[in-house]
Order: C-alpha cells, then structure tokens, then sequence
C-alpha cells in the first residue's frame, strides 16, 4: 500500500504518520527544503479548546506528533489576552524534530519536490509529477498543499508578496493537487466579501527589541505593550487577519508578543515607521515576513470539497488535510485532519469504512461542522478554530472544552476509538 503526501506541512506531516501506522508505505513531497510550512514560524498550542482537541488526539493515538510539540516548547501554562494554557514551542527546533520522527517511522521524506501535475485513469489519481518531470506513482493521495499563496494571490488580494517563510519566489508557488485533478475549489472570504484572509501574526529579531521587552518575552513568554492612541492601525486591520481568535480590542490597543524563539507579533502586518514609533521597539526588524511592515500571505485561496471522512469529494482515491479541508485555523487544526486523512486513506486500500470521528468530540464535531457551515454564503466568511471566536464558542456551549484529561480520556474510551489511530490496519 502506498500513500503518496502532498506537502510537509503540519497536516501532511500527520497525515504521514497516522498512514504508516495503519501500515502503509508513505512518502512525503514538499516542495521547500524544510517541512512544517507556516509551522515554522507558528508556534502556539494547547490554547484554549486546542487542549481539548490536543488531549483527545492522543487519546485516540495521535500522540506522537503532539509529544514531539510538547517536547520542544519554550513555554508552557502561559496566558495572554483571550487566552488560556497556551504552550509556545521552539520554531527553531521543532522542524528538526518533527523530520526525525517521520525518518524514524520509516517515512520517506522528500525536500524541493514540487507537484505540478498529476495523472488520472477516469476518478483515480494514478501518479503525480513533479517539476523535473519525474512521475511518483501511489495508490492513494492526500493533498496537504495548503491554501496560502501563490505570489498572484497575494499581490491580487493582499499587499503584494512580502517574502514570507513559504518562499514561493524561490521553490514556486502552491500547486493544488485536487484543483489539478479537476475538482471545483472553494475560495474562503473575510466579513465585508472580499476573497481570503491574511495570516495572522508577524515575527520580530528579539535582539531588535528593548531588553525590558526580552526579559518579559524570556521569563514569561509574553509581552503586552500598550501602543499610543495615535499609532493604532485600528480594527479593521484586525478583520483581514485569517485568525479570529485574535480579533479582539486588546490586539487593537497592544502590541502582544509571544516567544517562540522570535518575537511574535499577534498582527497580519505592522508599519515598520509606525511600528519604531512605540517605546522599545525603536530598532525593531522583522524575521517573518521580511516585508511584514507591509503585508502577509493570503490564505484560503483553494479548499476542497470533502466529506467528515476527509474524502475529496469527485475523486476516489484522494484525501485532504489542513487548510485544503476547509476554513479551519491553525497548527492543531491541521494536525487533527491530516491524521484522520492518513488513517483513512489506509482504510481505503483495504476496503474497509472509513472513520468519521463522532460529535461527541470536539475533533468530530468540528470537522463535521465547519463542512456544514462551508455549504453557506455566511459561513464562507467565518474561521474556525479550537481556540477562539465561533467554534470555540461551540465548543463551550456543547459542553465539549475540558481541561479535564481524565474526562477526555473517558470521552474517548465511550466513543470506542482509545488508542484508533496508533495500530496497524493491516
């Protein structure tokens, strides 16, 4: 059985490990020279409902991934404003954690591969080809390829390339798979109906920074400056950013920085002039983007069609994962659907049901529900996520956020599935 992963980032990273587990052979192609994507400048977990989701996961035997997170943190237990029990990890060492683990399971791992085409025999994708023309042929797909970019899309509906760590200018620009194979996508909007959203945060050189800040950011992981009315962008910066979570006043009337090895700045963009304007921050410089005085990347741009078991709706033997299975945010988010895609593509092969996660956990009732929700107009300008803003306000109504790991153990264990996405299928 051979599962063929279209992108290394979170998603496709977890959709590798859930499929060789289930006992498939399993290659990874991304196309940049380091896995994790937008991981790699990311950096929150655990925050909020995503501790919820996080704990059901490895109950239900994802854990490896999350263990390695949780292993390479800088941060744990932290709060900032709308926030609980976050954990920040290491950017700089997470990439080179999360790619040993993959080479320990004996996935193959494929750098500067980058899909731009793929082969068809009636609804079955066959192979794909990569950009020297080489053709890897597979039994079944996932396509994790994202939704952020290319370089068009962020000059078309945002502020132009502004060299962020997806670095289309150098490994060329996101390919959909499913959108090659023929399948309609959908294009995520932002309230007033424009098309995307942009990525929601910036990182800062901590060394760029005052060493009143630093020390903030090194002994607690956060820093909450007050900006000077007049040096406020105002909300409406804030209603571009994919993140909703993070739209709140307090976004508005502070810089909140987080530690994750760099500075990150909770916005999708900052004036670099305005920016040297605020107390402590009058050498400041950006890591990522390297334009982020400017503007960000723009997400949402292509989403699958899919059912709750992750299957591309139109194809027989695709799957999808993160961004590409709908309007959901986040490094957890894409950890939750690439796993179910990778145990499901196994499923597949062997003829067996495919898993659809029940409503009785979060990590089901999400994916089931955001899928609902992208079948309407208003829904399409919405995101959803664990962690604040409209699904985590779900969650709380149902019932469904906990802290509780023993409750959410024993959630799972009532469902069935303790310990489903750790075993061989075959």
């Amino acid at each position: 059985m051979k599962v063929i992963v279209v992108g290394g980032g979170w998603a496709g990273s977890g959709a590798a490990i859930a499929a060789r587990n289930a006992g498939a052979e399993v290659t990874v192609l991304e196309r940049t020279d380091m896995l994790l994507g937008t991981g790699l400048v990311g950096g929150i977990m655990r925050n909020n409902g995503r501790f919820t989701a996080t704990e059901e996961m490895i109950a239900l035997g994802g854990n490896e991934i999350f263990e390695t997170i949780d292993q390479n943190c800088r941060h744990r237990n932290i709060e900032f404003p709308g926030h609980k029990h976050a954990s920040l990890y290491d950017i700089a060492l997470i990439e080179p954690a999360i790619r040993s683990l993959l080479l320990s399971k004996g996935i193959e791992v494929r750098l500067q591969a980058r899909v731009k085409e793929v082969e068809m025999d009636g609804g079955k994708m066959t192979a794909v080809i990569l950009s020297d023309d080489e053709k890897i042929a597979g039994d079944v797909f996932i396509d994790a390829t994202g939704s952020a970019g290319p370089m068009a899309n962020c000059g078309k509906y945002g502020n132009g390339c502004a060299m962020c760590v997806l670095r289309c200018p150098t490994f060329g620009g996101r390919v959909s798979v499913v959108g090659k194979a023929g399948v309609q996508e959908k294009q995520g909007k932002k309230a007033d109906g424009t098309i995307g959203a942009m990525s929601g945060s910036c990182k800062l050189f901590k060394e760029s920074l005052s060493p009143e800040i630093v020390k903030m950011l090194d002994e607690s992981g956060v820093a909450v400056i007050p900006i000077p009315e007049k040096l406020r962008k105002g909300e409406g910066a804030l209603a571009k950013k994919a993140c909703q979570q993070y739209a709140l006043k307090e976004f508005n009337e502070n810089i909140i920085l987080l530690d994750t090895g760099h500075a990150k700045l909770m916005s999708p963009y900052y004036p670099l002039e305005q920016l040297h304007q605020v107390p402590g921050f009058e050498n400041a410089r950006y890591e990522d983007p390297y334009s982020g005085g400017q503007g960000n990347s723009m997400r949402y741009m292509a989403l699958a069609p899919r059912d709750d078991a992750l299957k591309v709706e139109g194809l027989d033997n695709v799957f999808c994962g993160g961004e590409k299975a709908g309007l959901l945010v986040g490094h957890t988010e894409a950890i939750v659907t690439g796993t179910l895609a990778g145990h499901n593509a196994v499923r597949y092969l062997l003829g067996r049901e495919l898993l659809v996660l029940p409503e009785t956990l979060a990590v089901g009732d999400a994916i089931s529900y955001v899928r609902k929700a992208m079948d309407t107009e208003e829904g399409m300008t919405k995101k959803y996520t664990f962690s604040g803003s409209v699904y985590f306000n779900r969650m709380q109504e149902l019932g469904l956020y906990s802290t509780d790991i023993s409750a959410i153990q024993d959630r799972v264990e009532k469902a069935g599935l303790t310990g489903v996405f750790a075993g061989k299928l075959a």
